[in-house]
């Protein structure tokens, strides 16, 4: 094998990827062929590296920014959230119009009855795995702008195992039942990075009101998607029930941690609030709002972040 590479380097890269694949194989059979040689997806050595890549900059990149100022980005955020808003946008209508014309069962649909639309379907899930990889921006913005607080667990693990988990999907069963999740999920999307985008405008912050409904809407997404993969459980067809499975545990692991961050972010908020109102705090003393307070607040704010 070595003799026919040009590069010692090359080599090993060949032989580790060609190792990773035929355990890969064993493990869960033969991979779709209709995929073969599309981009990124003919070895699992790549999407690591990227995984492992992102883990790295989550630990070291706020060590990096730890002593330097924070970056606005507000130009190139504006950007980036409409074209991920478009791209959702995109697939959502793909995916909507594919089950349409491929006659999907919403109970359980296998991977080879749709036809053409299935080829449709497949096309559009792949812009879906690339689009986990696009999103590794949204922690590296997070870092730039030395917003830490949003890199919590759940926003690391959801980006890290997304990209990992679509890999998977997309060379075994990138089609089929597969397409719920990702059609709700784009949709989801729209709505999110319309938000983000938005919020990058300052003029624009004070009315945006939908945030919280946002996480009200992941949650229903998850809930939704359960039952759809429950479905083809009670129900099955030539759909493999062990991707069912792992899809139904990976939903219920984002529903815990989402529920988490709800209690933690909204419910603990208007609790706090409610206190601070009844005890007549800083904010809020016998009815007239502490000014000096919230002017030296506004200052400090300014002071940290000049976006």
């Amino acid at each position: 094998m070595f003799k026919e590479c040009k590069h010692f380097g090359n080599c090993r890269m060949e032989f580790l990827d060609k190792t990773i694949n035929s355990y890969l194989d064993v493990w869960l059979g033969p991979r779709d062929p209709r995929v073969k040689g599309w981009l990124l997806l003919e070895n699992y050595t790549p999407t690591f590296i990227f995984s492992v890549l992102y883990l790295l900059i989550v630990w070291l990149g706020p060590k990096y920014m730890r002593n330097k100022q924070p970056f606005s980005c507000r130009g190139i955020l504006v950007v980036y959230n409409l074209g991920l808003t478009l791209l959702s946008l995109y697939m959502f209508y793909e995916l909507v119009t594919g089950v349409w014309e491929g006659g999907y069962n919403f109970f359980c649909q296998d991977t080879h009855s749709g036809g053409e639309a299935d080829m449709k379907i497949i096309r559009v899930l792949w812009w879906y795995y690339f689009s986990k990889l696009i999103e590794f921006m949204d922690t590296f913005f997070f870092i730039l702008r030395k917003n830490n607080h949003q890199i919590t667990v759940l926003h690391v693990y959801h980006h890290a195992t997304m990209l990992n988990i679509w890999w998977f999907v997309m060379n075994w069963v990138p089609c089929g039942h597969s397409y719920f999740g990702a059609t709700l999920n784009s949709f989801i999307h729209v709505l999110m990075y319309s938000y983000y985008g938005l919020s990058a405008v300052p003029a624009m912050r004070p009315y945006l009101w939908w945030k919280k409904y946002i996480t009200q809407g992941q949650l229903i997404q998850f809930v939704l998607t359960i039952f759809q993969t429950s479905c083809g459980v009670v129900w099955p067809c030539a759909f493999p029930q062990g991707w069912l499975y792992f899809q139904i545990s990976y939903m219920i692991s984002l529903i815990i941690l989402f529920t988490n961050f709800y209690i933690q972010t909204y419910n603990k908020k208007a609790s706090s609030r409610r206190k601070e109102y009844q005890n007549g705090s800083t904010a809020t003393v016998n009815g007239y709002t502490n000014s000096s307070s919230s002017l030296e607040n506004n200052v400090k704010q300014r002071k940290q972040r000049k976006d």
